[in-house]
């Protein structure tokens, strides 16, 4: 056994998330390494310490550098806001370290392959926090579709929609900021594109529509200045895999009555299969000639749900999605699997959301290969 010493940057919803399962997945697994958790940085000092001090962190930083130079760390893990994820990402590559980073990789493509090929360059293992993909359920999705249950895929149903940004009175946030996100699409969509190429390989071509239906948001709560909004509140694209199946897309932050809405629908010339992340533990399928959906419910027959329970039915909930995340992560450390979303596949789920605003844009169908 060696030791991993864990760098966790950012402390918002996502930096906790990870700083669960990085203590949670040593209780639930055998792993390869003997996992520490060696620093966190915040660009508030003192936030830094609280955190540390909460989650079991050795060492506080009020600044990233330092972290990703602390020799004492082996793994950088970055949850800040979307623009920050080149630098952080570019520093640890050029220290030579793996990088567990938040999606989108980047927010925009040039970056995104900066990481892409810094990465390669550096040789090192990377990941991107597409978690959704490592709920066991998908996993049988994906059997079930690769297997043959369905036939010939000819149709995808995709849409990722939430309600968090649907007052118009809600404040401007570092999301509506091109320069720093974008918007539904980047927010959400990315989700949802990385699951249809996790489910059905390479898109070919799009064609899309955004829109922002907000063009103004309070500067802060309540307040009476205003800030204009240039992100998307919502996006549509159409979809060709490369498999000859078509598709639709749809994202959209202000969808009331949605808080985790990542949903899909696969159609295909034997029967049809249907997900909603609302209801993470299960799938409905529907065979040709049955009348109606069977539900199929996970269970400790699946890979990785026996981790954390022993009998169908109990329920997953995010938070060991995201440990079984970190899982598959430290084990392709060790050498053992590729599964997970890497910088070179994030890469290929920037290409797609670059597409989409193209089309959108242009008013037109635009080849992958364009991009």
């Amino acid at each position: 056994m060696r030791e991993l010493g864990i760098g966790l940057i950012g402390t918002g919803f996502m930096g906790r998330a990870h700083a669960l399962a990085f203590r949670n997945v040593s209780a639930a697994f055998e792993l390869p390494f003997t996992l520490r958790l060696a620093a966190l940085a915040d660009a508030d000092p003192a936030r830094a310490q609280a955190c540390a001090t909460a989650w079991g962190f050795a060492q506080a930083y009020g600044d990233w550098q330092p972290l990703i130079d602390d020799p004492r760390v082996n793994l950088i893990a970055i949850t800040t806001p979307n623009h920050l994820h080149y630098p952080m990402a570019m520093a640890a590559l050029a220290a030579g370290k793996p990088v567990y980073c938040e999606k989108p990789l980047a927010v925009n493509l040039e970056q995104a392959k900066a990481m892409h090929l810094a990465a390669r360059h550096a040789g090192v293992v990377t990941r991107v926090g597409y978690n959704y993909q490592h709920n066991p359920i998908i996993s049988l999705a994906r059997e079930l579709i690769q297997s043959g249950q369905l036939g010939e895929v000819i149709s995808f149903q995709g849409e990722f929609s939430e309600d968090f940004m649907a007052d118009p009175a809600s404040p401007w946030s570092w999301r509506c900021d091109t320069e720093h996100a974008g918007g539904a699409l980047a927010d959400l969509g990315s989700h949802l594109l990385a699951m249809a190429r996790h489910l059905l390989g390479n898109i070919d071509a799009v064609c899309a529509d955004t829109q922002t239906v907000h063009a103004q948001r309070p500067a802060t709560t309540g307040s009476q200045e205003q800030r204009s909004i240039a992100v998307d509140d919502q996006t549509h694209a159409l979809l060709r895999f490369a498999s000859g199946a078509r598709g639709t897309f749809s994202s959209s932050w202000l969808k009331h009555g949605y808080k985790n809405h990542l949903s899909f629908e696969i159609s295909g010339t034997k029967g049809t299969l249907t997900f909603d992340q609302e209801r993470l533990n299960e799938l409905r399928l529907c065979r040709a000639g049955q009348d109606g959906f069977q539900r199929l419910l996970a269970g400790p027959n699946l890979p990785g749900y026996a981790a954390f329970s022993p009998a169908a039915g109990h329920q997953l909930g995010y938070n060991e999605l995201k440990t079984l995340e970190v899982h598959e992560l430290i084990m392709a450390m060790a050498g053992h699997g590729q599964a997970g979303t890497d910088f070179e596949a994030a890469f290929e789920v920037e290409r797609l959301a670059t597409a989409i605003r193209l089309a959108a844009r242009e008013r037109r169908w635009v080849d992958i290969s364009e991009v």
